[in-house]
């Protein structure tokens, strides 16, 4: 289970701030954040180095796109599409909305159950796909959001149960250089292992890396590995 936070705070300096941490095997291994698809050019992000795609990639144009599984639903199955690719075709879009309506018009039983997250300098969009139809987008409101495995601020979620009060109660950054707060909020790894936010190893899982991106006049990422040993954030280079 992994975790998108989406801050929309409309006429800001920096309107729209997401924090995530993804969730996976220790075992898949994966590239950090970096212009690795010839064929998507413009398109940077983390890759996987097992199916190819992508959990979270942006575009030249500003737009942020972040797959996570549903609920019952990790791991690859057989006839399936591998979720990572959803990403790449999204950010084929110049906006998020756009980007939303491509992931619309794909068939969604080519690929297990997903969400996704979609962003730019104007809000967040959220979709659900169910492995059959079509997703449907959803806009996220003004102000802070939080996905993990479930929907949206869903208080059946027991991470979301947990942090989103406190995520909500945090001091928003104010710039790209002002995460303090939320790179704590990122490392918590307190509760039980159905609420924490941050996954130490067990079984093989847990929590592989940790992001920040600040979406405004320009954008920003800071990226940060978690196993064997956290790194510290550094800026990732956007094309």
């Amino acid at each position: 289970m992994c975790t998108v936070i989406l801050l929309h705070r409309p006429g800001h300096p920096w309107p729209v701030m997401l924090a995530a941490n993804r969730d996976e095997r220790l075992d898949r291994a994966w590239a950090a954040p970096a212009a690795h698809w010839p064929g998507h050019p413009g398109i940077t992000g983390g890759r996987d180095l097992t199916a190819g795609g992508s959990w979270m990639a942006i575009n030249r144009h500003g737009v942020v796109a972040s797959v996570l599984n549903r609920a019952g639903s990790l791991g690859p199955a057989p006839g399936k599409r591998s979720r990572g690719e959803l990403p790449l075709l999204a950010l084929a879009g110049r906006t998020a909305h756009e980007a939303a309506a491509i992931v619309a018009g794909l068939d969604a039983a080519e690929w297990r159950p997903f969400n996704m997250v979609l962003a730019d300098a104007w809000g967040g969009v959220f979709l659900a796909g169910l492995g059959e139809g079509h997703a449907e987008p959803a806009p996220l409101p003004p102000g802070l959001s939080m996905v993990t495995a479930h929907p949206p601020n869903d208080m059946h979620s027991p991470r979301i149960r947990r942090h989103l009060p406190l995520w909500r109660a945090a001091r928003a950054p104010d710039s790209p250089e002002d995460w303090a707060e939320w790179l704590e909020r990122l490392a918590d790894s307190l509760g039980g292992r159905a609420e924490q936010l941050l996954l130490p190893p067990e079984g093989g899982f847990g929590t592989v890396c940790s992001s920040i991106l600040a979406l405004g006049a320009w954008q920003e990422w800071h990226f940060s590995a978690v196993w064997p040993r956290r790194t510290g954030f550094g800026a990732v280079a956007l094309g």
